[in-house]
């Protein structure tokens, strides 16, 4: 079998999709570059649009620049090395590096001292890796981690939230009318069948004169574990004459 046999088996087997575009998509062609930059183009816009529809901290066109970034630095390693004849990726490593850095600015306390911005921060370095997928020319394993990061970012909150929702420990937070109701309070929930696992007075609120609190909770009652829900227990909390506001963290 000669060299140009074995590199025809070797480009066949190696990404569906090249091969169905032809070996001009797999080599460092100018088209092979345009259709690169195109595709992470189009797939970090979508991500990026997903994100900022739901207003997060890293929308359009963070996903775009950080997705571009990680396609631009392997296209460079690439050319680079095949230059040099050298298989050093120096300029792909700096790109994961550069955008886990970027993604931690994302994360902050919110009023509520819980920590906001995880899921954003973590897509946005799944978008450089894509990015640099796309540069390699891994057009099938790029399309199918496009289909598989979406598809987490858009359905499984949905999911998240029902087995959040039915799970035996929550977190609440809690507005008091008075400091004095808080001793009512855990009297209360502790009747309903409910264990209190911590409670913390909310620093953003320390000199507002508020009454605030972030309450971790579990449910011990077997009967509140089989028929009620984190939704259901809340809106019976809400009732009591001395809570002002209450709601799942």
């Amino acid at each position: 079998m000669n060299e140009e046999k074995i590199s025809t088996i070797l480009f066949s087997t190696s990404d569906p999709i090249a091969h169905v575009l032809g070996s001009w998509a797999a080599e460092l062609t100018v088209g092979a570059l345009v259709l690169r930059l195109g595709l992470s183009l189009f797939l970090s816009a979508i991500i990026g649009w997903e994100r900022s529809s739901k207003r997060h901290s890293a929308g359009f066109r963070t996903f775009i620049v950080v997705t571009l970034s990680g396609t631009l630095a392997m296209l460079l390693d690439i050319c680079i090395g095949s230059q040099y004849k050298s298989n050093l990726f120096i300029l792909s490593a700096a790109a994961v590096v550069s955008s886990a850095r970027i993604s931690t600015r994302t994360l902050f306390f919110s009023s509520r001292n819980q920590i906001m911005g995880l899921t954003t921060s973590v897509s946005l370095w799944a978008s450089c890796f894509l990015g640099i997928a796309i540069g390699a020319g891994q057009y099938t394993l790029s399309v199918t981690a496009f289909v598989a990061l979406l598809f987490c970012l858009s359905k499984l909150p949905e999911l998240e939230f029902y087995l959040k929702n039915r799970s035996n420990h929550f977190e609440i937070h809690l507005e008091l009318k008075n400091s004095l109701n808080l001793q009512n309070f855990v009297t209360t929930i502790r009747r309903l069948g409910l264990k209190i696992d911590a409670i913390e007075m909310n620093p953003a609120y320390a000199n507002s004169g508020l009454s605030v609190y972030s309450i971790a909770i579990s449910i011990s009652s077997d009967e509140l574990k089989k028929y009620k829900s984190h939704r259901e227990i809340i809106a019976a909390l809400s009732t009591l004459e001395y809570v002002s506001h209450i709601e799942e963290i």
